[in-house]
């Protein structure tokens, strides 16, 4: 294999499930993330400190790289920018990713394109918010910024908008949602391009975070090609030379609207790492070096369940209990090694799979009482 100098962007799991994959290539990859304490810095030699939203960190990383690739949309992309014109390939593009760094401006890209999305307002601050009262009940999402539910809240009325974010927001029209689901779609420089089967995401809804996931999803048969081809007709109007979670509503009269798009690997594609013939990180590290796409095809039903930070004085009881879930078939527990985890931060994942989502639901009713105890 090529020996192409490979720089990553943030430090996190997703980077660390990354280098997993690519040592299956014989690939070395350099990693920057402004935390010594990152979870990649002890699986590279290669670990970099910096900021990645700092323009002269980013350029200082990757003018020593052939390639750049995210796994955080918080990067500087007027640094990548330079980079790509001075011959390093940027995947994806710097242009892609700050079309998707602002949720405001991501949603007018796929109301142009065509895509179904819900209606919503651009809210420069709080006080907006007291002109657009016949808008409510709402969901207020931070233009920039928001992740694992944070930067998201319901406004049912006038009352609440005193507890609302005081910066850039879309107050969009609140959905009658039936499902919630995921695509993850990759496409390469020849504009080859194909996607997995959608996965059903069941959230937490106090903490607006995704608590388990389904795969396959339980939807009709034309609703998960609408789907695929929502997902493929969104790459293809990014011109995206990559991978992409495309995050989607199904409403209570069967429409489809997409919510939000990540442009990297994504917790809905946990699972194509026990469940798929190529996983979400093989098939970047595929898009980056130029390779023909991997089969998405799905080897098993599968249910992802994430696993949280507990409180402080659980900790050493979480640890008997991911011991002894260690001891179930077919379960594959997944810990990132995170230091200094407040309670409620994504710790882990655990992938059960199974022939069908029923009998790896089964065990993961078990697994969640052994957590609970």
């Amino acid at each position: 294999m090529e020996q192409l100098k490979i720089g990553v962007l943030g430090g996190g799991q997703l980077g660390a499930m990354l280098i997993r994959h690519a040592i299956d290539f014989g690939l070395n990859i350099s990693v920057m993330d402004k935390s010594l304490d990152a979870p990649c810095a002890r699986y590279t030699s290669s670990f970099h400190l910096g900021n990645p939203m700092n323009y002269q960190d980013v350029l200082d990383f990757g003018k020593n790289m052939d390639i750049i690739t995210i796994e955080i949309e918080a990067v500087n992309t007027k640094a990548l920018r330079e980079l790509s014109n001075n011959g390093v390939k940027v995947f994806p593009s710097p242009e892609t990713i700050e079309i998707i760094q602002n949720k405001h401006s991501q949603k007018k890209f796929l109301e142009n394109a065509g895509i179904p999305v819900a209606p919503s307002v651009l809210v420069n601050n709080k006080s907006e918010l007291y002109g657009l009262v016949n808008n409510l009940p709402g969901c207020l999402k931070l233009c920039s910024n928001g992740y694992d539910g944070k930067g998201v809240m319901i406004i049912r009325s006038a009352q609440d908008i005193e507890k609302a974010f005081d910066e850039p927001s879309i107050l969009e029209e609140l959905v009658d949602i039936k499902h919630e689901i995921s695509v993850i779609v990759a496409r390469n420089e020849n504009g080859q391009v194909d996607c997995y089967d959608p996965v059903m995401m069941i959230f937490n809804k106090e903490r607006m975070l995704l608590d388990y996931q389904l795969c396959p999803a339980d939807i009709p048969d034309e609703t998960v090609a609408e789907a695929r081809n929502i997902a493929i007709k969104t790459a293809e109007a990014l011109k995206l030379t990559g991978i992409l979670a495309v995050e989607m509503f199904i409403t209570n009269d069967g429409k489809l609207l997409v919510n939000e798009l990540a442009p990297r690997p994504h917790n809905s594609g946990h699972h194509t790492i026990e469940a798929a013939v190529t996983s979400q990180y093989e098939q970047l590290l595929r898009v980056i070096m130029g390779w023909p796409l991997g089969s998405t095809k799905l080897t098993n039903s599968s249910v992802m369940m994430n696993v949280l930070e507990p409180a402080a004085s659980e900790k050493k009881n979480m640890e008997k209990a991911l011991v002894s879930i260690l001891g179930l078939e077919d379960v594959h527990l997944h810990w990132y090694g995170k230091k200094g985890g407040s309670e409620g931060r994504k710790m882990g994942h655990i992938t059960i799979t199974d022939d069908t989502v029923e009998k790896a639901l089964s065990k993961a009713a078990t697994i969640r009482n052994i957590l609970k105890a």
